[in-house]
């Protein structure tokens, strides 16, 4: 029996009130989830009934609108995925923390003792600063890190190293229309579906575009494959003189009203995975696409 039957015994009744997604569906990519989630608290929280005051001695009348808190019981997939998705979901899990700070949404996450691996539960205790003990009990966490120390200590480890190949576009200021191009035939050649090269196009450029402002003004696309994954390597010649880079750069929502900072959510809302080195000296960015995702 899922676990969703069983919540649903368990609610009774009162289940309709609760919307079911399958975690299959929702868990594809750590970006893209916490995407999903931001989306979906942002279209609930508030309500849909307005509360009218009217204030006679101006004449005047005004809406105020109910603020309404999402609560969320949200539990990763981790069976099948390779050492290095895992750190990258458990930086996720971590990064909730910031994504929903001082909003009043909360999200408990379930993990089963029972099964899961050693490492994963003993990340959880460090990327949870609450514990549930049972019914209305929990307990601070005491082996909380700080989001930005633990997603510090997630880049410590290199990711897996490039597939080999030949396949390197050179880009320069001005001239980035030709690594669209390049990309476009690689991913034809694979025969990757339409939708997918759209959006690897569309991420790869994306990168490239960010290389070029902040990275010196040129640098190299690498293309590689292996049999689960399309990669798309950027790496640029660094700007010494270049601040240092925003905190989780591309991680979090931006602010929608905000003229710039949107790039590289945009590369990873379109990514199955992705990693960055970000170096005044020498910056990469690793874009992972997932050769049987559906889109």
């Amino acid at each position: 029996m899922s676990r969703t039957r069983f919540v649903h015994q368990a609610l009774g009744r009162r289940s309709d009130e609760v919307e079911f997604v399958d975690a299959d569906d929702w868990y594809d990519s750590p970006s893209r989830t916490l995407g999903r989630y931001n989306a979906y608290c942002a279209a609930h929280d508030t309500d849909e009934t307005h509360e009218r005051h009217e204030r006679h001695e101006r004449h005047e009348t005004h809406e105020t609108v109910r603020p309404r808190r999402v609560r969320v019981i949200g539990e990763p997939v981790w069976s099948d995925r390779t050492a290095f998705e895992v750190r990258e979901w458990t930086r996720y899990e971590s990064l909730l923390n910031i994504a929903f700070a001082g909003t009043g949404h909360r999200i408990l996450c379930p993990y089963d003792t029972r099964a899961l691996p050693v490492g994963v539960i003993r990340s959880a205790v460090r990327t949870h600063p609450q514990l549930a003990l049972g019914p209305r009990r929990s307990a601070h966490c005491g082996r909380y890190v700080d989001p930005a120390d633990f997603s510090a200590e997630c880049d410590t480890t290199r990711p897996p190293a490039l597939p080999a190949g030949h396949d390197d576009v050179p880009f320069v200021r001005g001239r980035s229309a030709h690594v669209r191009r390049a990309l476009s035939a690689y991913a034809r050649g694979l025969g990757v579906p339409e939708q997918l090269t759209y959006d690897m196009v569309t991420a790869a450029h994306e990168a490239v575009v960010n290389s070029v402002h902040h990275g010196g003004g040129r640098g190299v696309l690498r293309l590689r494959s292996d049999s689960d994954h399309v990669i798309c390597e950027i790496s640029d010649t660094g700007t010494p003189t270049a601040p240092p880079p925003p905190p989780f750069p591309g991680h979090l929502p931006p602010d929608p009203r905000a003229a710039s900072g949107h790039g590289m959510w945009v590369v990873r809302q379109l990514s199955d995975l992705a990693t960055q080195t970000l170096d005044p000296a020498d910056s990469v960015v690793r874009l992972y696409f997932r050769r049987s995702a559906a889109r």
